[in-house]
C-alpha cells in the first residue's frame, strides 16, 4: 500500500522559508516521478513541482520558479520542496503524489491517494 505523509508546513511571514517533507512508503520510490500540489480555500487543487531522479529532470509551476526548489532522498524515500520568498499567495494545504511523468507542471497527473497534506501559511 502506498503511503505518503507530509510535513514541513507552518506559519511564517512573508519572506520567510520552509521546507516540506514526504515520507514514502510501498513502493519502489527509484522508479516513479514525485510530485508537489497545493490547494488554496476555494480554489483547485494545482500541481506545483515535480521530480524524476531516474531521469535527473525536475519542473515548476511559474508562480514558484526561482522560489522553490524540489529534491529527493532515495535513500529515505523522502522527496523535498524547499520554500523560499515565500508570499501570501502561497497558503495552501500542501500534498505530495506519485505522478504518471514530471512533465508540464500544470498536467501533473497524480497517481496515488492524496495524504493528509500539510498546511503553510504566508501572513503578510
Amino acid at each position: 500500500e502506498v503511503q505518503l505523509v507530509e510535513s514541513g508546513g507552518g506559519l511564517v511571514q512573508a519572506g520567510g522559508s520552509l521546507r516540506l517533507s514526504c515520507a514514502a512508503s510501498g513502493f519502489t520510490f527509484d522508479d516513479y516521478a514525485m510530485g508537489w500540489f497545493r490547494q488554496a480555500p476555494g480554489k483547485e487543487r494545482e500541481g506545483v513541482s515535480c521530480i524524476s531522479s531516474s531521469v535527473g529532470s525536475t519542473n515548476y509551476a511559474d508562480s514558484v520558479k526561482g522560489r522553490f526548489t524540489i529534491s529527493s532522498d532515495n535513500a529515505k524515500n523522502t522527496v523535498y520542496l524547499q520554500m523560499n520568498t515565500l508570499k501570501p499567495e502561497d497558503t495552501a494545504v500542501y500534498y505530495c503524489a506519485v505522478v504518471e511523468v514530471c512533465s508540464a507542471v500544470a498536467f501533473l497527473t497524480a497517481l496515488s491517494s492524496w495524504g493528509q497534506g500539510t498546511q503553510v501559511t504566508v501572513s503578510s
